[in-house]
């Protein structure tokens, strides 16, 4: 038997970002297993409560958005594991998987001088140096050595998708307050 522990129904933060989710109980004494979205998890680390939502398949064992403080996260061979004062036994523990983490904007470390966060980058409009628009980013992958900007525009009616090497050989700036990137790329690519 899973043994909600008591957490506060609170609402998600506007500026909530989804950056991994419980996966299952570690131990005896209320630990838990994270899985990190992100190969660097620091928001994940730094935050001192995690916003929680019901896993999206299975068993739902809370319903709305609950407050998890965070007492303490580390890394525990490829993996993480965390504890909550919330959270006092495996019982509790296991009735927290599948359960979503987000985590407020606020919580995020600062990005360095040419570095940006994914979330950040998704729905600017791109264009090269002529002007001429070359589409709005849709998503982002991860290539290996390098990332790949994946634009979507219309073209004739129908979605075209591009993509470019989000590299400074391509990309010559990005203006998150303009909510534009100029890249070093022509339509016909």
């Amino acid at each position: 038997m899973h043994e909600l522990p008591l957490l506060p129904a609170t609402d998600l933060p506007s500026d909530a970002i989804e950056v991994g989710r419980i996966a299952d109980a570690w131990g005896v004494k209320g630990w838990f297993k994270v899985i990190a979205f992100s190969a660097d998890p620091q928001a994940l680390m730094a935050a001192p409560q995690w916003f929680l939502l019901p896993a999206e398949k299975g068993a739902k064992t809370f319903a709305g958005t609950v407050a998890l403080p965070v007492k303490q996260i580390r890394w525990h061979g490829d993996g993480l594991v965390a504890t909550s004062p919330e959270v006092a036994s495996r019982n509790q523990a296991e009735a927290l998987r599948g359960a979503r983490i987000f985590v407020a904007r606020e919580h995020f470390p600062q990005a360095e001088d040419g570095e940006y966060y994914w979330i950040d980058l998704l729905g600017l409009q791109v264009r090269n140096r002529e002007g001429v628009a070359l589409g709005v980013v849709k998503d982002l992958l991860a290539t290996g050595p390098q990332t790949v900007l994946v634009l979507e525009q219309e073209v004739d009616g129908k979605p075209v998708e591009r993509m470019i090497p989000f590299v400074d050989a391509y990309i010559d700036s990005v203006d998150l307050p303009g909510k534009t990137i100029v890249a070093d790329w022509q339509p016909d690519y």
